[in-house]
């Protein structure tokens, strides 16, 4: 929580919420910009156990109200304000480097211990270079190791990338402090806020993205595209930044 909180303190401008789009895997908030996180809901609930306190409209509240969100234990509530803190942040365009953090990973993974938080699409092509590459994932596929199996491999490994969901659960604290101090340590996907409130917390690598074009984004994510789709339509743009430049060597 305290990433979270830090992260939330530092934003000093509020902004009206002017829509909320909540699609099959995408939540998007518009404020000042248009943000983004992973939609994530309660598991089994139904129009009887929905919160009933929840307000009729997010669009009554303001950003930073809906940002604070992402400090509840729903993860349906904290993914909307994961997206709402992204709706408000102001990216420092100089600390933006061209380079796909995924490419990042398979040129510093090479004969290295690795371990992935979540499945991301570079993980077969990561397999065939890695000394030893661990996916953990609470929903396993073949070939995953389960959750509780990440007290036994992160502190094991040379690079630890953690998808940005982790901000969503609040498993995040927990997975860097299993991180040997020397190991680099990326957090990753669309959900991940672009502050720099991450590097005072471990964290080295930060890649997340961009909406450049809000109509054509909310539109897909309305009729439920995943992020390949909606990268696709080119309103979503890439974006990393890196703690310091010898992450790049």
């Amino acid at each position: 929580m305290e990433i979270l909180e830090k992260i939330i303190s530092r934003i000093n401008i509020d902004a009206p919420v002017k829509e909320v789009r909540k699609g099959v895997f995408w939540t998007a908030v518009v404020s000042r910009f248009c943000g983004l996180s992973s939609t994530m809901l309660k598991e089994y609930c139904t129009d009887e156990t929905a919160d009933a306190s929840a307000p009729a409209s997010f669009t009554e509240m303001t950003a930073l109200e809906v940002a604070r969100l992402s400090l509840s234990d729903d993860i349906s509530k904290a993914s909307l304000g994961l997206a709402a803190i992204n709706s408000l942040l102001d990216i420092d365009e100089s600390r933006i480097v061209e380079i796909n953090a995924g490419d990042l990973l398979l040129k510093k993974g090479i004969g290295k211990n690795v371990s992935v938080i979540g499945h991301f699409p570079f993980s077969d092509a990561l397999k065939k270079i890695a000394k030893h590459l661990w996916v953990i994932e609470k929903r396993q596929r073949p070939g995953d190791y389960p959750e509780d199996d990440a007290e036994r491999y992160l502190p094991q490994s040379d690079i630890v990338a953690i998808s940005s969901t982790t901000l969503i659960n609040h498993t995040l604290p927990e997975l860097l402090r299993l991180c040997p101090e020397r190991s680099v340590k990326m957090l990753l996907g669309p959900t991940t806020p672009m502050s720099t409130v991450l590097f005072d917390h471990g964290v080295d690598i930060i890649s997340g993205s961009r909406v450049i074009d809000d109509n054509v984004a909310l539109k897909h994510i309305s009729e439920g595209a995943n992020f390949r789709q909606l990268k696709r339509t080119g309103a979503i743009k890439l974006i990393t930044m890196i703690r310091t430049d010898e992450y790049l060597v």
